[in-house]
């Protein structure tokens, strides 16, 4: 673990590097009136967050990509660049990121205001880009491996790779965009979870994604500085849906995806809440599974404040990162 000093002063180096431009980030969005629009049937507590500034992704997004870039400048301007397992995730923050800012885009000042892109666009475009990627794992990377607990031999998946890639991918990204909903939630269960597999990427010699994670965790909680409540900005698509497929990138490198679910347990249960609140209304025309889906809905409407769903879910992340890392050092 010769490699920790140095991860852990980039994490400090990217959360410095995010907090000194917040400032004037965030008066910049004000200027262009980037403002959140606010669903009209959520909790009534949400309309106070009406105009508060989105697109806040771009704020950890530009620090991790600057710091990473600068780091790993020779190995960039050498010719096996594909061959750099740090990239990878680098290209995924950027693509998805880019497919969220237009979404928040639509969102703000598109014909579609107030509800951003078709979900069919976005998902279609999700699905291609993560296909994209999941094909430079297998072929370029020669990523198309799992790792079993208590099993000491990676386990290839061959064909089936890409396809179970594009599912993780896919779905996690969705599952970190239902999990920002709440002020400082995303962010806080997104950095636990880079931080988990930033020390099983370190533990397995992918030092490089190890790196990459800390210095994304540190460039998150720049970022919750300003987001924790009462935020002054919000991630929105650009920066959710940026963070859950980087993160299904970074396990599916250190080959233990299995465990992603475990470690990433609140988004798992926010999209699973959402999936099974669709699924019964329809069964029973009309009847709810919960009060309010995503989850975090229903534990406001239940009576718990903002800041106690955010705290006690974060605790849950924690407990059940530490069960996943157990797991994937057996």
């Amino acid at each position: 673990m010769k490699e920790t000093p140095l991860t852990l002063a980039l994490s400090i180096l990217g959360f410095m590097m995010t907090v000194i431009w917040g400032g004037p980030f965030i008066r910049l969005l004000h200027v262009l009136k980037i403002g959140k629009m606010i669903r009209i049937d959520g909790p009534d507590t949400h309309m106070l967050k009406m105009g508060t500034p989105t697109m806040g992704g771009i704020m950890f997004i530009i620090p991790t990509l600057l710091v990473n870039a600068m780091l790993n400048a020779a190995s960039l301007l050498g010719v096996n660049i594909m061959g750099q397992t740090f990239v990878l995730p680098m290209i995924t923050l950027i693509l998805y990121a880019l497919l969220g800012s237009i979404d928040d885009w639509e969102g703000i000042r598109g014909p579609r205001r107030g509800l951003g892109m078709r979900a069919k666009t976005k998902f279609l475009l999700q699905i291609i880009i993560a296909i994209f990627l999941a094909w430079i794992m297998k072929h370029y990377l020669n990523v198309s491996y799992i790792y079993w607990p208590n099993y000491q031999f990676p386990i290839d998946l061959g064909n089936w790779f890409i396809p179970i890639a594009v599912f993780f991918i896919v779905g996690m990204s969705n599952a970190i965009n239902l999990t920002d909903g709440l002020d400082g939630l995303a962010g806080l269960i997104s950095a636990t979870a880079f931080a988990g597999y930033g020390a099983i990427a370190l533990m397995v010699g992918q030092t490089y994604v190890g790196r990459f994670c800390f210095i994304l965790v540190g460039a998150l909680f720049g970022f919750l500085w300003f987001n924790v409540n009462p935020a002054e900005l919000f991630m929105g698509d650009c920066g959710s849906l940026a963070l859950g497929a980087t993160l299904a990138v970074v396990a599916l490198l250190t080959g233990h995806i299995l465990v992603l679910p475990i470690i990433a347990i609140i988004p798992v249960s926010e999209a699973l809440s959402d999936i099974l609140q669709v699924g019964y209304f329809k069964y029973t025309h009309g009847k709810r599974l919960f009060r309010m889906a995503p989850l975090h809905h229903h534990f406001e409407l239940l009576g718990w404040s903002e800041v106690q769903v955010v705290q006690r879910f974060w605790l849950v992340s924690l407990l059940f990162l530490m069960l996943g890392f157990a797991i994937a050092m057996l």
